[in-house]
């Protein structure tokens, strides 16, 4: 097995690094060592600081963003930190790299008003509609990622009490179900699910048309023409649920630790987030209504 083999086993059962993070690292180390073979470097163990600012600079050279290349630092130096960990290298040549860390953009999210409309695009007199619609509201309704959308199983909900268990690695979360999100995965689960699964056996809660497993790949084709006919002009990623979700609850009373605790936040730094947009928000209506502003 390669050392990037062993690394992405490590980011999945050490780490539990979500799926974005594990592609990411993978890409930006994949590139790290095409790098390396073009500078004459054959192994990652003979790689020095000094190879690393290099391979940094060539990043800059090519245009690339700040946050690309914080992010392919963070990434080398996590291979390394692994790499060190294994006892294949003795020091990492990460440690005295030094970098700016990229300003982070404030999330984008959706008015009350935007995920009405989103919401109400699947034509629920289709198999394909009801399911589209289940897994839309149940986005908005627990703020959970895409990725763990697309694993949740049958056994995972419970609609008589309203609520659906996400697991996480190791790690474990209730998160409550308004109505209208318990309506629709009902209606889904008793009128098109057993009509989409060709297998009884499958335990996959959404499934595609061929009765498989629904893919990342195929909710974010699903969301990009939703966000299209709705005709709403933001750029809608199946993460824009997740964060308008979180800003909802925050703007409409709710605590920053209950939210934490929904999202599976580890640290409540990046729930806080939530609280600056807010505030930022706040300060250009100020600006732009006030009229002594």
């Amino acid at each position: 097995m390669s050392y990037l083999d062993q690394f992405e086993q490590y980011l999945i059962d050490e780490k539990h690094a979500s799926e974005n993070t594990i592609s990411s690292y993978l890409r930006d180390i994949r590139h790290f060592t095409e790098y390396l073979t073009a500078s004459g470097i054959k192994s990652v163990e003979r790689v020095k600081t000094q190879d690393i600012s290099n391979f940094l600079k060539e990043l800059q050279g090519m245009g690339k963003s700040q946050a690309t290349v914080t992010r392919n630092i963070a990434s080398v130096r996590s291979f390394y930190q692994f790499l060190a960990l294994k006892g294949v290298v003795r020091t990492n040549p990460t440690a005295n790299i030094k970098y700016t860390k990229a300003v982070k953009k404030l999330p984008q999210i959706l008015t009350g008003s935007e995920v009405e409309l989103l919401l109400s695009q699947p034509d629920c007199s289709t198999l394909k509609g009801y399911r589209d619609k289940a897994m839309l509201e149940l986005l908005y309704a627990t703020g959970i990622r895409v990725s763990e959308l697309i694993q949740l199983n049958l056994n995972h909900i419970n609609l008589d009490l309203g609520f659906i268990r996400c697991t996480t690695g190791t790690k474990e979360r209730m998160i409550p179900l308004y109505p209208a999100a318990i309506k629709a995965v009902s209606d889904y689960c008793r009128l098109a699910r057993k009509m989409l699964v060709t297998s009884k056996s499958e335990k996959a809660l959404f499934v595609n048309l061929n009765g498989e497993r629904m893919t990342r790949q195929g909710f974010w084709k699903l969301i990009k023409n939703y966000q299209e006919s709705a005709n709403i002009r933001k750029e809608i990623t199946p993460h824009t649920l997740r964060h308008s979700f979180a800003a909802h609850l925050l703007e409409n009373g709710a605590d920053l630790r209950s939210i934490q605790e929904m999202l599976g936040h580890a640290d409540i730094s990046s729930t806080q987030i939530y609280s600056q947009m807010i505030q930022e928000n706040m300060k250009k209506t100020y600006q732009k209504f006030h009229p002594r502003a």
